[in-house]
């Protein structure tokens, strides 16, 4: 049996509005959840036109897509997701002619994307991960949706069908779990570390940091719960209210003082020239499908949301360094940077909201940029929601 895909009616509507425009392929990700039994897809967003391809047409010849430019576009639009969202898989529509050739660059598409996203995480995928990528196909001419899948993890793996049903007010009561983590990170800067490189520093302290996370202990509404209970198990009552409120869950993460269950550890002495420290409060959200949802899947949305949204700050605060002061200089001077503040917005008909980080300096009118330029959703100043305070 294949997998099956419940889909948001509004992702089949935008779907159908980039048929209609005349070129011979659009490309672009589809943004949803998986579950053990089923997926759901909740959004789509078309792969943005490059600058030079915004005067004329792409190359009718599906030899000329960019895997590079649609991977670099995954990569920022998996930055924009709250915990419990992930890229699904990928889309193309194409004119009949191209249809045939299309699977085959659909397929290298599946591949290269999630290749791209897993360098990034710092977070390990589990044994029971459903490692299922969608592969669509849309003809501009007939409509006709063929919807296909390919095992992540399996390069050799070949198109498996699916089933691809629309469904209104998908994610219109999806819960979410939020919570705050109080963030005191060391990390050392090794003296014998090539030229002070303090990314790949703050990377392996990052690595560290989120195995603490992943063994944490969590609270959701003040108390702990079995991974295989049902998340709202005891919240039913909350039934009537209307269909777009969200039920949210306030978790607390304690994290564990000792490592490991042995009572002897051993002491690593280091040379070292410095030192990063990462402080501050950060928010973070992880939502959840209404389908009967375990514990252990909200918490685990979670955790990765926890893992996420510092490793994406610091790569965002990297990136701004480099492009606003150019290489990095060794220093031994105390620097203070101020990561980027995490806001959200809402996605119309649902209660799932989406992410992004804005530095202090930023106009509402760059992010409102950035979400029609990588998720072609147009925002109003109102809708944007900062959600906490800077840090450093």
């Amino acid at each position: 049996m294949g997998r099956t895909y419940f889909v948001e009616e509004a992702v089949g509507q935008y779907l159908s509005g980039l048929s209609t425009k005349l070129r011979p392929y659009i490309t672009g990700l589809l943004i949803g959840q998986c579950s053990p039994q089923r997926d759901y897809v909740i959004r789509a967003v078309r792969t943005p036109p490059k600058e030079e391809q915004k005067e004329d047409a792409p190359s009718p010849k599906l030899a000329s897509i960019d895997e590079e430019w649609i991977t670099t576009h995954a990569s920022q639009v998996s930055r924009m997701l709250p915990g419990g969202l992930l890229v699904l898989g990928v889309f193309i529509i194409v004119t009949p002619e191209l249809a045939k050739e299309s699977q085959n660059a659909l397929r290298k598409l599946v591949f290269a994307v999630e290749k791209a996203l897993t360098r990034r995480r710092l977070w390990k995928s589990v044994e029971e991960e459903v490692s299922d990528r969608a592969a669509l196909q849309i003809c501009s001419a007939t409509k006709k949706v063929v919807c296909r899948t390919y095992d992540v993890q399996d390069p050799k793996s070949s198109a498996k069908p699916a089933d691809w049903k629309y469904q209104s007010a998908l994610s219109a009561s999806w819960p979410a779990l939020d919570c705050t983590v109080n963030v005191n990170i060391h990390i050392p800067l090794l003296a014998t570390s090539p030229n002070h490189d303090l990314e790949k520093n703050t990377k392996n302290g990052l690595n560290r940091w989120s195995k603490q996370i992943e063994d944490s202990v969590f609270l959701i509404n003040g108390r702990v719960k079995d991974g295989d209970t049902e998340l709202l198990e005891g919240q039913k009552k909350l039934k009537g209210n209307t269909q777009s409120s969200t039920q949210f869950s306030d978790v607390k993460v304690l994290t564990q003082l000792s490592q490991g269950s042995s009572p002897r550890s051993t002491a690593t002495v280091q040379v070292c020239s410095g030192s990063i420290n990462l402080r501050g409060a950060v928010k973070c959200r992880a939502y959840v499908h209404n389908n009967k949802p375990k514990v252990k899947e909200a918490l685990q949305a979670l955790k990765r949301d926890i893992i996420n949204t510092l490793s994406d700050r610091c790569e965002i605060l990297f990136e701004d360094l480099i492009i606003n002061e150019g290489p990095r200089k060794k220093s031994f001077e105390r620097e203070y940077h101020v990561l980027p503040q995490r806001l959200f917005v809402p996605i119309a008909g649902s209660t799932v909201m989406l992410s992004d980080y804005k530095f202090g300096d930023e106009a509402a009118g760059e992010i409102q940029e950035r979400f029609v330029e990588m998720l072609d959703q147009s925002v109003q100043p109102e809708d944007i929601h900062v959600a906490e305070e800077a840090n450093t």
